[in-house]
């Protein structure tokens, strides 16, 4: 058993290394890239998740709006139209399931840790939260986050400020 169990741990230690080594190399490719630093100014946006939106989508010029963007990426609802009434259901399985996921923990983190009253999110987060679910909300953040990394990605000179004019 001793024998078996240092083998796992030296198994475990040899995966580690390499994650560390991964770790390593997406913050290299962070820093080297200026889209990556733009598109961390967002709140909920890491290195993690800026490399593989670049990664993704690069400079977005295949999208021609936001929209399609967040429609790409699977964060859009699915919706049903019939006699002129549009129904719109729960986000489509569509799309690209790892960008989807990152960015659906990035709002999350976003949710939980953005100071309100001091970014120009927060209004807008704070009626979120009052007329919906928090997992919704959450979706809707996600997809809030994606539609401002296509405008970021689609015209370099733009920057994103955090914190509202009036604040500032």
């Amino acid at each position: 058993m001793r024998e078996l169990l240092g083998e796992i741990g030296e198994r475990l230690k040899f995966i580690e290394e390499r994650l560390r080594q991964y770790d390593l190399r997406i913050q290299r490719l962070f820093r080297q890239d200026e889209r990556c630093g733009r598109l961390a100014e967002v709140e909920g946006v890491g290195p993690l998740i800026a490399t593989a939106l670049v990664a993704a989508v690069g400079n977005a010029r295949e999208f021609k709006s936001r929209r399609e963007l967040a429609a790409y990426l699977g964060l859009v609802p699915r919706h049903r139209a019939s006699g002129g009434r549009t129904v719109l259901l729960g986000i489509s399985k569509r799309g690209n399931p790892y960008v989807c996921r990152l960015l659906i923990h990035g709002a999350r983190s976003c949710m939980i840790h953005l100071d309100r009253s001091r970014d120009r999110m927060g209004v807008w987060l704070d009626a979120l939260d009052g007329r919906m679910h928090r997992n919704k909300a959450i979706v809707a953040l996600a997809n809030k986050i994606a539609r401002i990394a296509w405008v970021l990605l689609r015209r370099p000179q733009t920057l994103y400020e955090r914190i509202a004019p009036a604040h500032a």
